[in-house]
């Protein structure tokens, strides 16, 4: 018998509708205006860290489409009960490590890049456990891409670099991070 479900079929489509739409005016209506900061300014550390303006783009564009996906699975109720669990897990992960880069960012010459990486790290590897079921080995790469780009040793010790040329978009980082905080997103 065909197992044919209008649900899958519409969240399918919703998936694959909101992955070629990734583009900053397209995704303002489904990120908020802090976030949106946020974005705008890793972006700026990915192309002035690697000089490379595409390079830029993809990561950001690669985070966007992941965070509407994984949005997307959790609005239509797609996670089981031990998925919801890892969700969780990410979700202390995720606060966690951004407690501490606002930390590392507040007291100078406290910055430790192998609990950075660990942290971040650890969140790659709870997201693709949650989405492993759900989305296809194409969406694994841009988590890994994303995650692997901000988890560069180089890349996170030249941001937090207090007198170094990254450090005003660490701060706009930050103070939207404390924001998002704040507001209980994250």
């Amino acid at each position: 018998m065909d197992a044919f479900s209008s649900k899958d079929m519409a969240m399918r489509a919703q998936k694959k509708i909101l992955s070629t739409m990734a583009t900053k005016s397209s995704v303002q209506m489904f990120i908020d205006d802090t976030t949106s900061e946020i974005l705008d300014e890793l972006y700026q550390v990915s192309k002035e860290y690697s000089g490379n303006k595409s390079e830029a783009q993809k990561v950001i564009k690669n985070l966007i489409k992941i965070a509407v996906k994984v949005g997307v699975l959790f609005r239509n109720n797609r996670f089981s009960t031990e998925e919801l669990g890892i969700a969780e897990d990410f979700k202390k992960k995720l606060h966690q490590g951004t407690m501490t880069a606002i930390s590392f960012y507040e007291v100078d010459f406290t910055f430790d890049k192998s609990v950075m990486e660990e942290l971040l790290s650890s969140c790659r590897d709870l997201l693709l456990k949650l989405v492993n079921n759900h989305l296809t080995p194409k969406s694994h790469g841009r988590i890994k891409h994303v995650f692997n780009h901000y988890s560069d040793p180089e890349l996170l010790t030249k941001l937090y670099d207090p007198s170094g040329p990254l450090r005003p978009h660490l701060t706009k980082i930050c103070k939207g991070l404390n924001k998002l905080v704040e507001e209980g997103t994250i």
